[in-house]
């Protein structure tokens, strides 16, 4: 919880505020929390994208060492 300052707007406050809660990622995770994901279902998602940054990872191997 923010405390305000003195002489500090509420506009000032509600966005130290949002900073605040953006930097520790709350919203995301209330998002993630808000319908039950199975197991299963989260094992598929972490699969791919494991395979979205490999294949990343790879591309831009790739292009590292073509030459020019």
């Amino acid at each position: 919880m923010e405390k305000k300052h003195k002489q500090e707007s509420f506009e000032s406050l509600f966005r130290r505020f949002k900073k605040g809660i953006e930097k520790s990622d709350v919203i995301n995770e209330v998002r993630s929390r808000d319908h039950y994901v199975k197991r299963t279902t989260k094992r598929k998602l972490a699969k791919e994208d494991a395979k979205k940054i490999e294949k990343q990872r790879q591309e831009d191997q790739n292009t590292k060492r073509t030459p020019v």
